[in-house]
């Protein structure tokens, strides 16, 4: 007789039932890491429309804040900034972070002359985030641990 060489079938079920265990437990840390990925580049977002709201005062004093995020960048996601800049749009942010979305997360700002407030709030809770953050003139970044914020009261959590 012939000695066969390879595997048994038993031999590759544990090996596939291994790599199952392994997979059941990396699988949700990976998914945890990638929410928190997205919370901290929606608080990065939050406070870079802070510091582009506050040159956009600075820039038109007689416009104040800017009135919408939009305002605030080119003018489109692909789209260069004109020469010069003006009100409508002042090209202090990128095209996608001025279009709402970025990261998993959409993002909205509003302003008048004393005052504005801008918030970053999950695309689908709990797979794309958890908390929801907002900031107004003060410039401190504030979150909610649930529930989506669409304006900022300024009751909210502060950010540490």
């Amino acid at each position: 007789m012939r000695k066969q060489k390879g595997f048994s079938l038993i031999e590759l079920l544990i090996v596939v039932a291994i790599i199952l265990i392994i997979a059941a437990i990396a699988i949700p840390n990976l998914l945890r890491a990638r929410i928190a990925a997205n919370e901290s580049s929606a608080v990065a977002s939050v406070r870079t429309i802070n510091t582009a709201m506050i040159s956009y005062n600075s820039t038109y004093p007689t416009v104040g804040f800017a009135a919408a995020l939009t305002n605030l960048g080119p003018g489109g996601v692909s789209t260069a900034c004109p020469n010069p800049p003006t009100s409508t749009t002042a090209c202090l942010i990128d095209g996608q972070l001025a279009s709402g979305s970025k990261s998993g997360y959409t993002f909205g700002a509003a302003g008048t002359s004393g005052n504005y407030y801008a918030y970053g709030t999950p695309i689908t809770a709990n797979s794309t985030g958890v908390r929801s953050f907002c900031s107004i003139a003060d410039a401190v970044v504030r979150y909610v641990s649930s529930g989506a914020i669409s304006s900022c009261a300024g009751t909210e959590t502060p950010l540490q």
